[in-house]
């Protein structure tokens, strides 16, 4: 999901097409993501979350080799579209099947240790593409994940044979396949809460990737730090993401849901505006790990919210949530990249640090109404 963040200067230069353009990687890959995940809810519901979330690994590890084997940039482009649409059966089909098994009253705590996975894998990514760029070669980590890929879905074909019929939660319709998926979406957005629910978490992702996505780029060319040290710094998003995920049962009863959304907004914004204005690369060390865990803050927030707003078709639901928050995702790096070369990678960090401020405000006073 983020390896492409930290090479765009280095496949910019590798294919001699402009930064702006090396960003489509991100762009492409969130689009076919988001939008998929509105087949892949329904078919979990349909067929077992663990079973399609098994195959669907499977399917990941051919497309992020078809990644690693491009040969231009437009095949680059064709193999991340198709790795979107693969990836996008894994992670909100394993949050919706959490939400299956798990209790509402320790669910969240739950989301946060399965952050855990997530946060190594985003954070890990990031660095990971700096490396390759500067020492390696970019198809490198491709083949890597790939690999990883194909032992994983193995593995959890294995597994899903060993499950309780009570993990697994049918959820069969009958009649047509298309009209089953859009019924299962339209009952979701029916229910007004997740409306909201959905239109937060759409500008957050545009607001958090359209900055966070170019803080690699500012730095090595604000304060010419090499890329593997750019994305290095930013991993430390992540270290900010594994101490709320270790600390989640202890905030989560401190500040509820609604100091988690607000405070967490607030960090996220602060963070944001240090790395942009900062007259030295070092203060960013402190920003990305408070950053991290502002998002964490905010977004496991709003995840917990996403496994409740129709619980009967839990799957389409959290499903729907994904696929607004990459496709706000894409959104926001189309948007910041063709921005880039005219207002500067500190002011588009700066905007979308206020952004996330203002998002997060507004959802934190929703969400206490709510509870009144």
């Amino acid at each position: 999901m983020r390896i492409a963040d930290s090479m765009l200067v280095r496949l910019a230069d590798q294919f001699g097409i402009a930064l702006g353009a090396a960003a489509m990687v991100i762009t492409v890959f969130g689009f076919a993501y988001g939008l998929s995940q509105l087949l892949f809810g329904p078919l979990g519901d349909r067929y077992g979350k663990y079973l399609v979330i098994a195959w669907g690994c499977v399917a990941c590890a051919l497309t992020t080799l078809l990644c690693a084997i491009a040969p231009d940039f437009q095949s680059l482009l064709a193999a991340r579209v198709l790795a979107g649409i693969s990836c996008a059966s894994l992670i909100p089909l394993s949050m919706a099947w959490i939400g299956d098994v798990v209790a509402y009253e320790d669910r969240q705590t739950v989301l946060a240790r399965f952050l855990i996975g997530q946060i190594l894998g985003m954070s890990s990514g990031i660095m990971l593409g700096g490396v390759s760029a500067d020492y390696l070669n970019w198809r490198f980590p491709f083949f890597l994940i790939a690999a990883t890929f194909l032992f994983t879905g193995l593995t959890l074909v294995r597994m899903n044979g060993r499950l309780p019929a009570q993990a697994k939660q049918l959820h069969r319709v009958g009649g047509p396949a298309a009209a089953r998926v859009l019924s299962e979406f339209r009952r979701v957005l029916e229910v007004g809460w997740a409306r909201k629910v959905l239109g937060t978490v759409l500008v957050e992702g545009a607001l958090v990737y359209g900055g966070l996505s170019f803080v690699p780029t500012h730095l090595h060319t604000l304060h010419g730090i090499s890329l593997a040290g750019s994305g290095s710094l930013v991993m430390l998003f992540g270290f900010g993401g594994f101490l709320f995920a270790v600390r989640s049962r202890q905030m989560v009863k401190q500040l509820g849901e609604v100091g988690l959304v607000r405070r967490g907004a607030m960090l996220m914004s602060a963070a944001m505006l240090v790395i942009a204005y900062s007259p030295v690369w070092w203060t960013a060390i402190a920003a990305c790990f408070a950053f991290g865990l502002g998002f964490y803050m905010m977004h496991n927030t709003l995840q917990i919210n996403a496994t409740q707003m129709a619980p009967e078709r839990r799957g389409a639901a959290v499903a729907s949530f994904a696929s607004c928050f990459f496709l706000g995702q894409s959104a926001g790096v189309a948007v910041g990249a063709s921005l880039l070369s005219t207002v500067g990678s500190a002011h588009l960090l700066a905007v979308a640090g206020l952004g996330v401020a203002l998002i997060g405000e507004r959802f934190a006073r929703l969400r206490a109404a709510r509870v009144a």
